[in-house]
């Protein structure tokens, strides 16, 4: 099981890189927290299917008081808060630097894990991990070249420098509460409790920012955008999150995070074919690195 739980942990990455193309049309026009509630809004209801389908039961009412508890708790770190954090410093300081701090996640990830877990990781894989964070860098690096003739100062963006430093660290937070409530309850169940709460979580946080009209009533008469929303939603909030608390079930918090953090490298493939955008070479190497590194954790 550890190694479909690596294989989940991987295809996590890449539904997240296809749901980032979607969300990025959607979030040029709807806003950001426009998205954010309409993607995890549109995935409750194909949870509710997949739960109906494979469980019996369209909702977790099964669920403990355990799990509602930490499942909830990753919720609101995992997705409204971190996501605030993330977001924020994508205007800040740009998505291409603030990805070089969502790298810091696996570290986070296994840090946190090893102090309230008890988690290990072999040296193998520790290893492993460091190609990766590698490759991610390479491929950050690239992408930040351009920024070099800015004349951005560290002053002006140190604000943006610590919300991707928040971002990360509340991610990885998020990862070791579900990881922890989740225990060997269905993931689909677990993602729904998780999701429930992100629902509540962003529209409360629509009404005390005045962004009530753009989220419920502008955002969903978009066709084009509330398209993107809809597939983005089927490959992030659902197959993405599902196939990451299964990963978090069967293999080690730090292992599944690492192989998670592969989406800057992923979406590079995807940017190509559906965005038509040109790829640096160094790009190119730096994720054929970070995919070496991954396969350490299939093959050995």
């Amino acid at each position: 099981m550890e190694k479909l739980g690596d294989l989940a942990a991987f295809g996590t990455a890449v539904c997240w890189s296809l749901s980032a193309i979607f969300f990025e049309n959607a979030s040029r026009k709807a806003g950001a927290l426009a998205v954010n509630f309409w993607k995890v809004f549109l995935a409750l209801f194909f949870l509710a299917f997949a739960g109906m389908a494979f469980r019996g039961m369209p909702f977790p009412f099964d669920a403990t008081p355990r799990a509602w508890l930490y499942l909830s708790l990753s919720g609101v770190i995992g997705f409204v808060i971190s996501d605030y954090f993330l977001f924020n410093a994508y205007i800040l300081i740009g998505s291409r630097i603030t990805v070089v701090f969502q790298a810091l996640t696996p570290l986070f990830t296994a840090l946190i894990a090893f102090i309230f877990l008890g988690e290990r990781m072999r040296l193998v894989r520790l290893f492993g991990m460091s190609i990766v964070i590698c490759g991610i860098l390479m491929v950050v690096v690239s992408r930040q070249k351009k920024q070099k003739h800015e004349g951005k100062t560290f002053a002006s963006s140190k604000k943006g420098y610590v919300f991707a430093f928040l971002s990360s660290v509340f991610q990885a937070l998020g990862l070791i509460f579900s990881k922890t409530g989740l225990g060997d309850y269905s993931a689909i169940s677990g993602t729904q409790i998780r999701i429930l709460t992100a629902i509540a979580g962003f529209a409360i946080q629509a009404v005390l920012t005045g962004q009530t009209a753009q989220v419920f009533k502008i955002a969903p008469r978009e066709r084009g955008t509330f398209k993107n929303m809809l597939i983005g939603a089927i490959f992030g909030p659902f197959l993405g999150v599902v196939f990451s608390l299964f990963a978090l079930q069967n293999t080690e918090a730090g292992t599944a995070s690492t192989l998670m953090a592969l989406t800057p490298v992923l979406i590079i493939p995807a940017s190509i074919l559906i965005l038509r955008q040109k790829v640096h070479a160094l790009e190119i190497a730096g994720a054929t690195v970070a995919v070496c590194g991954a396969a350490l954790f299939f093959l050995l």
